[in-house]
Order: C-alpha cells, then sequence, then structure tokens
C-alpha cells in the first residue's frame, strides 16, 4: 500500500521545464528560481519533453534574443498544448504589449517581477482561464532583489550575480530600460553564497556577474562606500576556492590603484573581457561609450605590465549608425595592434527604444556582413597566436567535462580550453598539463 501510494505521489508531481536566454545574469536567476520549485515539489525536466510548465526566462539585447524567446514558445505548445507558459525576464519587461498579443502565454512576468513565478503558477494552475501579466515599473527599483541562493548542477564553476542595473545608458542598448538603475547586492550576502556553494558542491571556482559589475557599490550610501575591489578582496578570503573570474568590465575601472590591490588577490583569474565596441573614438562617442581608444589602451598597458599571461577579450560592434570606411578601417588598425586573444564580433542591430536606432546613416546589411567576416577572421588569426604560445609549455587546468570522444576538457586561469586523454576521471579536479599541441578550433592539447 506504501509503495502505491508513493507511486501515486510521483504520478501527480508537476514537471516545469526551463529555457534561459541571454547573459550569465539569466542563468543565475533561473537556477535560483528553480529552488524554489523543487522545494515546492516539481520536478524539472530539459525543455523539449514534455512538462505541465514551461518558462522562458528572456533576454532582448538584440532583435534576435526576441525572435528566439518567441521560437521557444511556440516550440513548447508543439509538445504539450495544454501546457502553462511563462514569459518572464526583459523581454517581457520592453515588450509587455507585444507578449500580450500572443495567445500561447499564459503568464507575462517583468524583470523585479520573476521572482515570483512559483506564485504566478500556483495560481494558474488552480484557473486556468485567468492569465497574468505583471510588469512593474524597473527605472522605480532602488533596491537590490535578492533570491533564493541558486543551487547549480554539479559544475566546477558557478556564476554569482553581485548587482543588477545599469546607468550608462549607450545609444545601441535597451538594458538599462530591461534592467533598471543600478542595484548592489550587500557584501555579507555575496560571501554567504558563496561559502554555501563552495561547502554543498565542492565548487572550485567563480564567476563574478551582474549587469555592470565596475558599477558594483556605487548606490550605497557614504557611510559603507565600497567598491568592486572591495568585494573582491572579501571574496579572496574565503576558503577552497580556487579561482575567482570577472565577468565583463567597463573599461575605465582599470587605474592603477584598482589593479595594484587586484593583484594581491591571488585567486583572481588573469583573464579580462574589457567591452571596447569600437576602436574608433568618433564611433565611440555616437554610442556614449565614456572612454577613449588611449584610455583604453593604458588600461590593457597596465593588465598586460602587472599579468604576464593575461588574456584579454572584447566586444566588437560592426555597422553601428554612421560608421564610415574610415572609421571601421581606424578599429581594425587598432584591434591588430591591441591583439586580443579573442574578440566577439557582433553587427548593429536597431532596438526599438533607443537612441541609435532613429540616428541617419543605418549601414546596409552587406557592409555590417564584410565588416564582420573581417574582424571574425582577424580574431580567429589573434586566438591562434596567443593559444600557440603556451605549447610545449606548462599550465594549470581546472577540468570540467568528459567530451564523445573521451578528452577531459577545461580552463587555465587565462581561460584557455585544454584537452587531455585520462583513464582516471578528471571531472572537477585542478591538473597540471604540459601542452604539445593545438587543434583546428584553437584548443590546446596537453598530456
Amino acid at each position: 500500500m506504501k509503495k502505491e501510494m508513493e507511486i501515486m505521489i510521483e504520478h501527480n508531481r508537476k514537471k516545469i521545464a526551463f529555457c534561459t536566454l541571454g547573459c550569465k545574469v539569466n542563468q543565475y536567476e533561473t537556477h535560483s528560481i528553480m529552488q524554489e520549485f523543487i522545494k515546492k515539489g516539481y520536478d524539472i525536466v530539459a525543455f523539449d519533453e514534455f512538462a505541465d510548465v514551461y518558462a522562458i526566462n528572456t533576454c532582448t539585447v538584440t532583435n534576435m534574443s526576441d525572435k528566439k524567446s518567441r521560437q521557444m514558445i511556440r516550440k513548447v505548445k508543439n509538445i504539450n498544448p495544454n501546457a502553462i507558459v511563462a514569459a518572464i525576464g526583459c523581454y517581457a519587461q520592453v515588450s509587455k504589449d507585444e507578449l500580450e498579443k500572443i495567445e500561447d502565454i499564459d503568464i507575462i512576468l517583468g524583470t523585479a517581477d520573476k521572482k515570483y513565478l512559483l506564485e504566478e503558477v500556483e495560481i494558474m494552475l488552480q484557473n486556468q482561464n485567468q492569465k497574468i501579466s505583471q510588469v512593474s515599473d524597473i527605472m522605480k527599483q532602488r533596491t537590490y532583489t535578492e533570491f533564493e541562493n541558486a543551487t547549480f548542477p554539479e559544475k566546477t564553476r558557478v556564476e554569482i550575480k553581485v548587482q543588477d542595473g545599469c546607468d550608462r545608458f549607450c545609444s545601441y542598448c535597451i538594458i538599462p530600460y530591461a534592467r533598471g538603475p543600478v542595484r548592489s547586492r550587500s557584501v555579507e550576502s555575496i560571501v554567504q553564497e558563496i561559502k554555501a556553494v563552495v561547502k554543498d558542491k565542492d565548487v572550485k571556482e567563480v564567476v563574478i556577474t551582474g549587469i555592470h559589475i565596475a558599477s558594483y557599490g556605487k548606490d550605497f550610501k557614504l557611510d559603507k562606500k565600497i567598491g568592486l575591489i572591495d568585494l573582491l578582496e572579501e571574496i579572496n578570503k574565503i576558503e577552497n576556492i580556487k579561482r575567482i573570474r570577472l565577468g565583463s568590465l567597463e573599461p575605465t575601472i582599470i587605474t592603477e590603484e584598482f589593479v595594484t590591490r587586484l593583484k594581491r588577490l591571488e585567486k583572481i583569474c588573469d583573464h579580462f573581457h574589457l567591452s571596447l565596441q569600437s576602436g574608433c573614438d568618433e564611433t565611440l562617442k555616437r554610442m556614449n561609450r565614456r572612454y577613449t581608444i588611449e584610455q583604453f589602451k593604458q588600461s590593457v598597458e597596465l593588465l598586460r605590465k602587472n599579468y604576464s599571461n593575461v588574456a584579454l577579450t572584447t566586444d566588437i560592434i560592426v555597422g553601428f549608425p554612421g560608421e564610415t570606411k574610415e572609421e571601421f578601417e581606424k578599429t581594425y588598425k587598432f584591434l591588430k595592434e591591441i591583439k586580443f586573444s579573442k574578440m566577439h564580433i557582433f553587427k548593429y542591430s536597431p532596438r526599438k527604444g533607443t537612441k541609435a536606432r532613429s540616428m541617419p546613416n543605418q549601414i546596409d546589411g552587406n557592409i555590417k556582413e564584410e565588416r564582420s567576416n573581417k574582424l571574425i577572421e582577424l580574431s580567429n588569426l589573434d586566438e591562434k597566436e596567443f593559444a600557440s604560445k603556451f605549447i610545449n609549455k606548462e599550465v594549470q587546468v581546472l577540468f570540467e567535462e568528459q567530451d564523445e570522444n573521451g578528452y577531459f576538457k577545461g580552463h587555465t586561469s587565462n581561460y584557455l580550453v585544454v584537452k587531455v586523454k585520462s583513464s582516471k576521471d578528471l571531472q572537477n579536479e585542478m591538473k597540471n598539463v604540459i601542452i604539445k599541441s593545438i587543434n583546428e578550433k584553437n584548443e590546446l592539447v596537453g598530456i
């Protein structure tokens, strides 16, 4: 009888599937929301499986992000036409009216409202005729919204969200309107969560993430004024954490004082993602980026002076409104000079609600494609050149997974991918490896 009851309870358990689009902040928040459902007795299933509820944590950074969100919504209705479908997060925040026109969506929750997904799903399960649409005014948010500590799947690296919001208002970017003003999480809360994931999951690396982490602490009161470097110094004290990796940084945070203090922290990874966007001052000004290429170059020189094997990665937008052939050539020349270890190249995409969308001299799609291909080719060459420097050298690797060919793969502190064959399970192990070759994907192969 007891066994029959257990089978019945198991059969009656509701299933929910999550799809997370976009940035590491979204990934963190999804894992946090999952915990609420797990505690309530829901089973988490893969997004392509049959579920009672499908939640899409949306992204709106580009038009393609919006399109992807809509595709995911249509996809799940083909799996279970009777499922509850929730669209939550950034796309819902800035395009509530647009989503309300899609009949297949049952729940719409904005950026600040997504943490209440469980509560709204429970209401919907009791009354499926009642659609729910709740999008608070994100621009009025003034305090950081705490999420349930995110218990991640078994993995060696976890993202830790330390702040939300952005006040930069770059002319091409919708994110300040989707995420609101800067709100920083308390040092105590961050440290507590990191200690928990280290203890419970044997995590060896944390990634400090947020919407604009360089602005961490700027919203705190004067009597507790601290910044990102103060936070990192506290995290560095946590026992058993081996690596602290930083998310994308505003280049202006890289000052002499910042780097001097940072270098004393032995757990900080020597990999820095500095968001450049353009290597031309005229283009940067139209983008409302608050630095010049000379200031950016000074930040790069500071890091290379203090970290001998530093990896520098960046984002570049091509085809921004008004980008002439001469401006693009300035960007290309600057990128050749800097020699990033990897570049992420994006073709400019007009976003409704941004200043750049109405700027004159929008660039033809074929020109964007041509410029993008040229920079991708440069990035591939620079990436190979940087990785090749480590052939016949010993590096320390944190192994994360085993691929389909039996290789264990992981990353160095400066974020190079390394793979080795081993008869032992190397997952979540830190090992010294001698690099012997580089493959067509610019991955290092060692022994």
